[in-house]
């Protein structure tokens, strides 16, 4: 997804860094198997503030924490920074609800995922 008109990464592609980066980690934490795990995450809500343009071929990167555990629901902040950068290009938020991938009802996180979802809890800034 290479710049647009514009000079720089079109806004909808930071809500796919977002997913990517949330996903990415689950799965190497070995806690999400997005092809046949029996829960699943569905986003239900998702936010991001710009400070200053991203453009390819920078490389991204990504700060991850979680600022709310509930019962069956995540809410994710994410920061986007240019490789090396001290100051983040974007953040923002999305929060997704657990369900069971067969009949989209709400479900208790697992308790893998909730173990490793409660190393990245800290406090909102």
């Amino acid at each position: 997804m290479d710049n647009d008109v514009y000079g720089h990464v079109n806004n909808v592609v930071y809500y796919s860094w977002f997913d990517t980066a949330v996903n990415a980690y689950l799965i190497e934490q070995g806690v999400l198997d997005i092809h046949r795990g029996e829960t699943i995450g569905l986003v239900v809500e998702t936010q991001c503030h710009y400070f200053a343009p991203l453009a390819f071929p920078q490389v991204i990167e990504a700060g991850l924490r979680v600022a709310r555990l509930g019962s069956s629901s995540v809410r994710y902040e994410v920061g986007l920074f240019a490789q090396g950068e001290a100051l983040s290009a974007a953040c923002g938020h999305f929060v997704h609800v657990y369900v069971g991938r067969e009949d989209r009802r709400p479900r208790p996180l697992p308790r893998p995922l909730r173990e490793v979802l409660q190393a990245l809890c800290m406090p909102a800034a």
